[in-house]
């Protein structure tokens, strides 16, 4: 058998065979030489499956030849082709980037189970996208979730509320999976099967109680999982408390693979015949989303702890990806799937940023901010950078984001969410604002917890930090290749639906 054939399986495979190998390198540099690796061999693996997908259609594999529905499917399309392109690439970075934030925030004997943990976090990350399986979905989930737990455990050496952060996010992902395997098994029932494409096929027609509870579990349990508003509460101590690297690799892929769970559910598995696929649109992904928008962004503006602020911000941001998805038509689900990508960028560049400062500083507290343009230049400006990409600056993938957004609200006849979406960018411009005065405006504490060295972040942090900012300017100057890419997997979609390509 050709490599290429086995191409959408090495996504999988690569990593989780990797992982406990990770376990029985020497310590503390080989097991992150070795992560870093197979994170680059992983990436550049997706990479060559995005190309070949964007130039020769869809691709079907069948685990041990068995055809399904009979047999579990890896099916690839350009939606996931992307997401697994994006979920790699961030991973490859962050992996390359946390060897020091990792030797100063966890201890040395937990190296080499905190980069394993992170291998099994990925293998279950990309197994979500690529799968073709409705229950495989959940078991891919849990593999993440519960590599997650432990992982956001491990930053109990700086702070131990991170046990409890870990444990509140235990329970919360718990009740998700559960809702979500509960809705699984109700269509398992009304259908007999389990591929997505064959459930798609099997239920039209079959608008009954059983399908619309099953919907219902599926919504919910995704909707935990991906911190949809107001189920976001697990969100902000699991990121605030983690050790710095994990909350960049979350922030960047965790909550966007659920997203396109969702948009996998909506628009690959149900179809627009059923009724409730657009009450669900119009009265829960609208207002949630714009909720969400307000909300999570106002309590962001009031965090003192800058990686608090980033995850409430966060929050605001799922808001902005459900509200391109509640217009149910081709321009708000190519929104959703370009913020998808460009929000990893973003989130991913500032979570690396604070993690630089927490190096040196020990702290995410804005008062180790302070006056850090004089002590840390290189650091601070990829902040600002990344931050005006948040807020949605010309030039920027923020503000890409925000045109399709636009464009997708007059389009769909929702000209009140056009004028909520720029009213929301300026509440993140009070929050990304208040940092960049800290470090510009203020001077540097000279000694105390929050005293700084001046010395920046070593060169192993600053590329990666860099690359992301960097992306996060090119592609909002090459707005073809992802928008591109995302409006030819939105018309695919949209079309397996049913609704208007």
């Amino acid at each position: 058998m050709s490599l290429i054939a086995q191409l959408p399986v090495l996504p999988i495979i690569i990593p989780l065979i990797a992982a406990p190998l990770t376990l029985l390198l020497p310590k503390p540099r080989l097991p992150w030489a070795w992560a870093s690796l197979i994170s680059w061999i992983t990436f550049a693996a997706a990479a060559w499956l995005l190309v070949t997908v964007s130039n020769d259609g869809m691709i079907s594999y069948h685990l041990g030849d068995w055809a399904p529905p009979i047999g579990i499917e890896y099916r690839v399309d350009l939606a996931n082709a992307l997401v697994l392109f994006l979920v790699s690439g961030v991973a490859a970075l962050v992996f390359a980037f946390s060897y020091h934030s990792v030797r100063a925030e966890i201890d040395a004997d937990q190296a080499p189970l905190f980069y394993g943990a992170m291998l099994i976090c990925l293998t279950g990350l990309l197994g979500v996208t690529i799968t073709g399986d409705a229950f495989n979905v959940f078991v891919f989930l849990e593999i993440s979730s519960l590599s997650t737990y432990a992982l956001i455990a491990m930053g109990a050496r700086r702070d131990r509320r991170a046990l409890t952060s870990a444990f509140n996010y235990l329970v919360m992902g718990t009740i998700g999976a559960t809702f979500f395997v509960i809705g699984i098994g109700l269509l398992y029932q009304a259908t007999g099967t389990l591929n997505m494409a064959d459930l798609h096929q099997r239920l039209i027609g079959q608008d009954n109680r059983m399908v619309q509870a099953g919907f219902a579990f599926i919504l919910v349990g995704m909707g935990l999982k991906l911190a949809m508003f107001p189920m976001h509460l697990w969100l902000p101590n699991a990121y605030t408390y983690a050790p710095s690297a994990v909350s960049a690799f979350l922030a960047a892929t965790a909550t966007k693979v659920a997203v396109y769970v969702l948009i996998r559910f909506f628009f690959s598995v149900f179809n627009f015949d059923f009724a409730f696929i657009g009450a669900a649109f119009t009265y829960v992904l609208l207002p949630l989303g714009l909720a969400g928008m307000f909300i999570a962004s106002m309590v962001a503006v009031f965090q003192d702890d800058v990686k608090r602020m980033l995850a409430y911000s966060s929050v605001g941001q799922i808001g902005y990806m459900l509200l391109g998805l509640s217009f149910a038509t081709v321009e708000g689900l190519t929104a959703s799937l370009v913020h998808v990508f460009n929000h990893a960028l973003m989130k991913g560049a500032l979570f690396m940023a604070v993690a630089c400062v927490v190096l040196r500083a020990g702290s995410s507290s804005i008062h180790a901010f302070a006056g850090l343009s004089k002590r840390m230049p290189v650091t601070t400006w990829a902040f600002i950078l990344s931050g005006l990409s948040l807020i949605g600056v010309p030039l920027t993938v923020g503000f890409i984001s925000k045109w399709y957004l636009l464009d997708a609200a007059f389009s769909a006849g929702h000209w009140y969410a056009g004028f909520l979406i720029v009213a929301s960018s300026l509440i993140a411009l009070v929050y990304v604002g208040r940092i960049a005065e800290v470090m510009l405006l203020k001077e540097p504490a000279e000694e105390g917890k929050y005293a700084i060295p001046k010395e920046e972040a070593p060169l192993a942090m600053l590329v990666p930090m860099w690359i992301l900012v960097i992306a996060n300017i090119y592609f909002g100057m090459r707005t073809d290749l992802t928008g591109g890419l995302a409006q030819r997997a939105a018309e695919a979609l949209m079309l397996t639906a049913g609704g208007a390509p």
